[in-house]
């Protein structure tokens, strides 16, 4: 039996910074991009058809508007937790499961690289 990790080397956490950085820096234009459909008023070219469907453009612009508004928040929040597992990198606590204490494997880490569970901690939640 193997010896039993305690934590991720420096090159092996180098490695997660880099992916951390690369989703961060996507996550980023994902947001600003969300951030400017928000920002600029209604783009289909509809401003000039018949008042009668001004109601039902209204509502579903409205609702747009919630789900941009609710994908931008899902998007901020995805960006902190990423921003967090950067610093977990620079403590070297990075890819250690906050429940059971053990190295979190490092295809769940590929997967999901803001994790702090394991999936067995995930699992009994």
């Amino acid at each position: 039996m193997e010896n039993e990790k305690t934590r991720y080397s420096d090159s092996e956490l180098k490695e997660f910074k880099d992916l951390l950085l690369e989703k961060l820096r996507s996550s980023k234009e994902e947001l600003s991009a969300l951030a400017t459909s928000l920002s600029s008023p209604n783009a289909n070219g509809t401003d000039d058809t018949a008042g009668t469907y001004k109601t039902l453009e209204d509502g579903s612009a409205t609702l747009e508007k919630e789900q941009i508004n609710q994908l931008a928040a899902r998007q901020k929040k995805f960006i902190e937790q990423l921003e967090a597992a950067l610093v977990r990198i620079e403590n070297k606590t990075y890819g250690i499961c906050r429940e059971t204490g053990k190295l979190i494997p490092k295809e769940r880490l590929r997967a999901v690289p803001h994790t702090t569970l394991t999936m067995e901690a995930k699992l009994k939640q």
